[in-house]
């Protein structure tokens, strides 16, 4: 899958940088309009632009940095040949993050181990093993340390608010759940959360 996408966005990464779109309108919904198009181009902006966050997103579900980056080349080789079907009801990125959740999701059902593997990550503990002790160094290590430690449910929820920016009814519209089970689920996590920084002496982080 990988192969396939590769050859649609040539380069992107080694340019540093997104490459300029045709005329003057660069939203992400005049680029979407513009892949409904055939415009490779327009597709190449889009990857550059949003392929870090959908990535990180699918990492952050599975775990497993090989299968985020096969799933993030399914989501844009989906975009490529389904940007017709963008209905502009939610952002652009909400949709993307929203077929994300949806690939992710399947992967856990068809590869088991790796949620086998997401269990072992949230009971293992880093005090067993003085090398990961010595590896966890900085806050930002342990916020994401403990965060991989939260289920599956209340990470993703995290996720989408804190470090994605989604208002409760965009992460509702990804998780396909009401609003008021978000804030539900955001409650808990938040709790949750808070006393595993707490006990590992870091306060505040999602103040």
């Amino acid at each position: 899958m990988r192969s396939d996408f590769a050859g649609l966005v040539p380069d992107i990464a080694a340019a540093g940088r997104a490459p300029k779109a045709q005329h003057n309108d660069t939203s992400d919904a005049a680029l979407i309009a513009k892949v409904a198009a055939g415009n490779r181009l327009a597709m190449q902006v889009l990857f550059a632009r949003h392929h870090a966050r959908v990535y990180r997103f699918i990492l952050r579900l599975l775990g497993s940095e090989p299968a985020a980056e096969d799933l993030t080349s399914e989501v844009f080789l989906g975009v490529w040949r389904h940007a017709h079907r963008f209905e502009a009801r939610s952002s652009v990125t909400t949709w993307l993050l929203a077929i994300a959740r949806y690939k992710a999701l399947a992967e856990l059902r068809r590869r088991p181990e790796l949620a086998c593997d997401e269990a072992a990550a949230q009971t293992s503990d880093p005090a067993d093993d003085p090398e990961a002790t010595f590896a966890i160094k900085h806050r930002g290590e342990i916020v994401r340390d403990c965060l991989g430690r939260l289920s599956r449910r209340h990470r993703e929820v995290i996720d989408l608010v804190y470090y994605h920016g989604k208002s409760v009814q965009e992460a509702a519209a990804i998780l396909g759940i009401p609003g008021n089970t978000v804030k539900t689920r955001m409650f808990h996590a938040r709790k949750n959360l808070s006393e595993l920084l707490a006990a590992r002496g870091v306060m505040g982080a999602l103040a």
